[in-house]
């Protein structure tokens, strides 16, 4: 089942969508990695959705993959006498480690890690950042802050702390237990969420041993100041538009993604731009022109997948949003601008073998006007190389690790083909022609790049490139 579009398609598996007849719908409906929240879903359910989508997969005879998104640690205030509180603009409001009721002037924090790291003159953000104090005053047991954005504050709302780095770790005990819930049933990726330094994910890689991808959840602003070593120790990031909108002026965060999606692609590694995409849709049959509009940039800028939330998990419309998300996606990449724009933001190889053989098959497949590039890999780091060039043709990759095609159908382009390993040169060109021809993706009579490493199924040695012709058998 092939795609016309080079960018993925993530959709969050939920009460509208966990149906084995809805997960199938969708797959048909363009997505190409189903994401599972794990905020919101007990291992049970976990087990269940995995069961459905690999049953998809079998039945489509093509490689899907799946995300499971930990939750994350959670800063959330204690409770109100009344359910709820009004604060105004001007007032003064205390934060404290007393876990009574609060009401009107105070509420209890039980994060007694922030009562050591702040100071004066930071920010707290109170519901999404709707509601904003600023810190006057700091002791062990009490923080008074001013309060700058005034309203309705209630029960166990959410706490976003922009200006301070919390001596917490991304991974929660129910973390952990989730992770290896997970990566033990299968799941291809693994998304941690509010990371703040490259320890975060170094941590969640030894936890994870390689049976999944390790993804970094780019929404807190310190992570920022450290994205390069983020990106060392992450097989992909996701520019997490929700909490970084929240913790950053709004303003700001257009930019922050182009500077996310660049990093990543100059790194080699898979991003994903989520969060309200079309949120309109959870209710609304068609989108904004604003949220097409914000859909169509993130696949200008050659991100490798483009997310649904609540979209396809909670709303009224999951097929017709990932068909729309489709829909945009193709319309962007046969725009005239869009080759241009993926040329002009190419980035030099980087000074190893397998690099150069992909920079040269790029660069050999505009010359020659070739068919498709197809390569052969076995951990999936070539495969991410070529991705990296943003060829103008199709990508075959050809794998005989059904977990390294599945990790796969998140980047950028890839076809992912299980097959055998060739046992000799020949019969991979063989095997290469046959599929870019069965495929749809080559006439008799093309011609494909083939790239490969010899000695055949040695891991990570891509150093040969081979243009062969297509022939149908006789």
């Amino acid at each position: 089942m092939r795609r016309t579009r080079k960018v993925k398609i993530l959709a969050t598996l939920g009460p509208a969508s966990s149906t084995p007849d809805m997960i199938e719908r969708l797959f048909v409906a363009g997505v190409d990695v189903f994401r599972i929240n794990m905020s919101h879903t007990s291992h049970q359910m976990l087990g269940e959705l995995h069961g459905h989508i690999r049953n998809v997969e079998a039945k489509m005879k093509r490689p899907i993959g799946i995300l499971a998104d930990l939750q994350g640690p959670k800063i959330r205030i204690g409770t109100f006498k009344d359910k709820e509180t009004l604060i105004r603009a001007g007032d003064q409001f205390i934060f404290d480690t007393d876990p009574t009721p609060g009401d009107r002037r105070r509420v209890y924090l039980p994060h007694p890690e922030i009562f050591a790291s702040v100071k004066v003159g930071d920010f707290l953000l109170l519901n999404d950042g709707r509601l904003r104090v600023e810190i006057t005053s700091v002791a062990a047991s009490k923080i008074e802050t001013t309060i700058i954005f005034g309203g309705t504050l209630s029960n166990r709302k959410g706490v976003n702390l922009p200006n301070t780095l919390l001596p917490i770790p991304a991974l929660t005990d129910k973390d952990r237990a989730d992770l290896e819930a997970a990566a033990s049933i299968g799941v291809d990726w693994i998304a941690l969420s509010f990371v703040q330094r490259p320890e975060d994910v170094i941590e969640a890689r030894e936890l994870i041993k390689g049976r999944a991808g390790v993804m970094a959840k780019i929404e807190k602003p310190s992570a920022l100041l450290c994205l390069e070593e983020i990106l060392q120790n992450s097989d992909g990031i996701m520019v997490a538009r929700g909490d970084l909108g929240v913790e950053l002026p709004l303003e700001t965060v257009p930019a922050r993604q182009k500077q996310l999606t660049r990093a990543a692609r100059r790194a080699g590694k898979p991003v994903v731009v989520a969060t309200q995409m079309l949120e309109s849709m959870i209710v609304e049959p068609v989108p904004t022109r604003a949220e097409v509009s914000d859909v169509a940039t993130a696949v200008y800028e050659g991100a490798d997948a483009i997310m649904l939330s609540a979209e396809s998990a909670a709303g009224a419309w999951p097929e017709k949003a990932v068909q729309t998300m489709d829909k945009i996606a193709q319309s962007a990449e046969s725009d005239s601008f869009y080759r241009g724009i993926m040329n002009a933001q190419r980035n030099d190889p980087q000074p190893t073998t397998a690099d150069a053989i992909s920079a040269a098959a790029r660069s050999i497949s505009e010359t020659l006007q070739v068919a498709a590039i197809v390569s052969y890999t076995e951990s999936g780091s070539t495969a991410m190389r070529v991705a990296r060039e943003r060829p103008n043709v199709p990508i075959i990759t050809l794998t005989p690790i059904a977990a390294t095609a599945r990790r796969l159908a998140i980047a950028w382009g890839q076809h992912c083909i299980l097959t055998p390993n060739a046992d000799s040169l020949e019969n991979m060109i063989d095997t290469a022609c046959q599929f870019a021809s069965t495929e749809g993706f080559a006439e008799d009579g093309q011609r494909i790049i083939i790239t490969v490493g010899v000695p055949l199924g040695a891991v990570g040695a891509t150093n040969m490139l081979r243009v062969a012709e297509v022939r149908k058998k006789t």
